[in-house]
């Protein structure tokens, strides 16, 4: 791994801590310029929504400029931007133009990765860079936890938010500086969108990975947080660790997915009995949202290991895939992906909104909440048992 490659990778980082600190600020940001937790989920959306809707101009500009200037600049605009501009929110408004910014910034990283991973390197090494960097990039989720919970008790959110800033401006000097673009390939046959489209072995995988990530992403990045402050009177040390132990089994998770995807001849079955655990644990939090603090973190912590799935979920659609259309392939289930997160996390907020005000209690509505999200996860595995299966290992 030469320095090109552990600036994307810290970088990478940076993009799974912004996509999940929120949750250990939704306390303080309440307090101190009125951001509500439905404000925080639409801001928290808007950065996936952001995110996604760059992923078809990042592979674009990844081919025409190359990894080095599309990951530098756009991290230098829009990472190191977005966090000056939370730095100095005063309503809640600016923090979703500052999550916008921010998803804008982090949207080419990891595909910058796995463009220099795809032309540098021989096909039988792509997976494990591919999964080194993924492992690499998760230690961000553990930083947005207690780590972030106690900067902010610390030095405060803003200076906190000062710090990213410059992290990430940092960073994306490094990118521009270091990382070297791939010769370019002559005669390269591409395939179009349409093509893609003509594939229709994806369409019953489609949704299933526009909501597997979101249901983890928003109970880890955001709703846990105010859950268990609401509802159990957690402190954010408290708050911090329940965070900290969701993203380890995030990361364990990951790791566990892969390893079963070389044991178990089937990944169709694997990804549903993964899901499954998920609904029951989802069951869980509705039924029982306030018999204790330790079991409903233990509910989110498996949430997050068997939500784990994405590497194989991508595995899955990738095998369907003809080989002039595999970069298009991957971006766009990446897309669906990170937009599903979008938009659940935005529905979330609303769900959230509308149950408090017919009256609800918070614990209720963050019950009305944890329906969503197993719901969405139930409608795509409906779609998902009619697909195609691919063999693993």
């Amino acid at each position: 791994m030469n320095l090109g490659i552990f600036l994307l990778g810290t970088a990478y980082v940076l993009s799974q801590f912004f996509r999940a600190f929120l949750a250990v600020l939704t306390s303080v940001l309440e307090t101190d310029i009125g951001a509500t937790p439905d404000d925080l989920a639409g801001a928290s959306g808007l950065w996936f929504l952001a995110f996604a809707a760059m992923q078809i101009p990042v592979g674009w500009g990844l081919d025409t400029f190359g990894p080095r200037r599309t990951a530098g600049w756009l991290l230098l605009a829009g990472g190191g931007g977005g966090a000056a501009v939370f730095a100095l929110a005063t309503a809640a408004w600016h923090i979703d133009v500052a999550m916008t910014l921010i998803g804008v910034g982090c949207s080419p990283v990891l595909m910058a990765s796995f463009y220099i991973f795809g032309r540098e390197y021989p096909p039988a090494r792509f997976a494990v860079l591919a999964s080194l960097m993924l492992a690499i990039g998760s230690s961000g989720n553990l930083v947005a936890a207690y780590p972030m919970a106690l900067a902010a008790e610390l030095i405060g959110w803003r200076a906190a938010l000062w710090v990213l800033a410059g992290v990430s401006a940092l960073v994306a000097f490094g990118i521009l500086s270091r990382v070297r673009d791939p010769d370019p390939v002559e005669g390269e046959e591409s395939g179009s969108l349409l093509a893609l489209f003509r594939v229709r072995a994806l369409w019953l995988i489609y949704p299933l990975i526009g909501v597997s990530y979101a249901i983890s992403i928003a109970v880890r990045g955001l709703w846990i947080g105010p859950y268990l402050s609401d509802t159990f009177n957690a402190t954010t040390s408290q708050i911090g660790t329940a965070s900290l132990v969701m993203g380890i089994a995030m990361i364990v998770g990951a790791l566990a997915y892969a390893q079963a995807d070389r044991l178990i001849s089937s990944r169709k079955w694997m990804i549903i009995g993964g899901s499954v655990l998920i609904l029951i644990f989802g069951g869980v939090l509705i039924t029982a949202p306030e018999n204790s603090l330790l079991l409903s973190a233990a509910m989110m912590a498996g949430t997050g290991f068997f939500g784990a799935n994405y590497a194989v979920l991508m595995a899955h659609g990738r095998s369907f895939l003809p080989p002039a259309l595999i970069g298009r392939g991957v971006t766009m289930l990446n897309l669906f992906s990170i937009g599903g997160v979008g938009i659940l996390q935005m529905a979330s907020g609303r769900v959230y909104r509308a149950a408090l005000a017919d009256g609800a209690a918070p614990t209720e509505a963050y019950v009305a909440v944890f329906t969503l999200l197993v719901a969405s996860l139930a409608v795509g595995l409906a779609f998902y048992l009619f697909s195609r299966d691919s063999p693993s290992g």
